[in-house]
């Protein structure tokens, strides 16, 4: 037997509402936000990744999906979407359109992670991105989108927030994390020995056990953001006291990705729960930040930006931990049981036209008996059932059964549409 690779989920039609209905309310507020939808190709050159997200981070070094095509050429399975979404505003040429650009996307991307709870190596992203605005309020807004996502998810959330600085900043901070992991090095894991001189910072984000405790205690980026960087907090924290989203300024968030400055955060939440223990283990489903360099970076004009990417894996077990009612499929609101070869032909008519009217008709194809149809009937959560014989047919008239209160109605068999219509109101 052929089975998934390892890291990849099967999304079956019983979980599918859940996720439909997480797709349809990002979009609803992507657009009371004013966000337009951008889509983009599911592999991208390799370069585009290395410059953007950074030849120093985990994902660029161990994590992503890297081939070569038929022409030799070096591509990558999208890791992730903002840079997919930077290089193509600037392909298109919609760096030149009015500001701010407000888009977003709904992803899948691939890392080679080890899985876990929450965790793949293909997963799917909600993503927003907001460039041409580089101010608190714009951070703010993006923040304020992600929340109101969330809340209307019926997800309970923690909003942690963080400045890393810019470019005049950082280069202090750099030289405080190097003089301090050097007293460590001997004890650091291999990958962080190697970015102990060309970016420490991403020493704070190993998920090694060993360079995580040792990070503990590293300097605070806090303590080395310059006058703007630490006035641009203050804006922002401002800016969420007013709109009254709670946050807690976290100086341990610095995101994976190199191409964040000045603001990053986070959203948590319970997604699981311990098969030993119960208690509730909780992940970021929600995070983004500032990336005011990127679009340069990638050969684009300076062009500010800032976005968020949701898990919607995450999203989707952070409902059912919250005890959302997730897992309803579309009921069938009536089904049709013919008897004979005659009445199974009128039926399919019959149930052609109620579907053509919006109406989730379904009736027997397989050839069961009237017993088998009647539980098969009550499998699929039929709200209504119509026997069909030779005698319904020749009178026009059949009775229509209500299977929740076991009422029934002698109905014309040209109104079925017209009852189920009126009973559903």
């Amino acid at each position: 037997m052929i089975i998934k690779p390892r890291g990849t989920t099967d999304i079956l039609p019983k979980d599918t509402p859940v996720w439909q209905k997480t797709e349809q309310t990002a979009r609803e507020v992507a657009a009371l936000y004013g966000y337009g939808e951008i889509r983009f190709p599911t592999f991208e050159q390799t370069e585009l990744f290395a410059r953007g997200v950074g030849d120093t981070t985990d994902v660029v070094q161990k994590e992503m999906y890297t081939f070569l095509d038929k022409d030799g050429r070096s591509m990558t399975l999208r890791p992730e979407g903002t840079a997919c979404v930077v290089r193509s505003v600037i392909e298109n040429g919609l760096a030149g359109e009015a500001m701010p650009l407000k888009l977003y996307y709904f992803t899948s991307c691939f890392r080679y992670e080890k899985p876990a709870a929450g965790r793949y190596r293909e997963f799917y992203q909600f993503g927003t991105e907001l460039f041409g605005a580089e101010t608190p309020a714009s951070d703010a807004q993006v923040i304020s989108l992600a929340d109101t996502l969330l809340k209307r998810l019926g997800i309970r959330a923690e909003l942690k927030i963080n400045s890393i600085g810019c470019k005049n900043c950082r280069p202090k901070y750099r030289e405080a994390l190097i003089s301090y992991f050097r007293q460590y090095e001997d004890r650091l894991c291999d990958t962080c020995r190697g970015r102990l001189n060309s970016n420490p910072m991403r020493i704070l984000d190993c998920k090694s056990p060993i360079c995580q405790d040792i990070a503990k205690n590293a300097p605070k980026v806090t303590e080395y953001l310059c006058e703007e960087c630490a006035s641009h907090m203050d804006k922002l924290k401002a800016l969420l006291d007013n709109t009254g989203i709670s946050y807690e300024t976290d100086p341990g968030i610095v995101r994976g990705l190199d191409y964040y400055t000045k603001t990053v955060f986070e959203f948590i939440a319970p997604i699981d729960r311990d098969a030993k223990t119960n208690e509730l283990k909780t992940l970021t489903i929600c995070a983004g930040g500032r990336y005011d360099g990127l679009v340069e970076e990638i050969g684009g004009p300076r062009l500010p930006g800032i976005g968020f990417a949701a898990g919607l894996d995450r999203l989707v077990a952070a409902q059912r931990i919250a005890g959302n009612n997730t897992e309803k499929t579309n009921a069938v609101r009536v089904y049709i049981a013919p008897l004979g070869e005659v009445a199974s032909f009128f039926a399919q008519k019959a149930v052609y036209q109620l579907r053509e009217k919006g109406i989730y008709a379904e009736c027997d194809i397989v050839g069961r008996s009237l017993k088998s149809q009647m539980k098969y009937a009550d499998k699929t959560g039929a709200e209504y059932t119509v026997i069909l014989g030779d005698n319904e047919i020749e009178t026009g008239k059949a009775v229509l059964r209500n299977m929740k209160t076991s009422e029934q109605t002698e109905i014309k068999l040209d109104e079925i549409d017209t009852i189920i219509s009126k009973e559903g109101q």
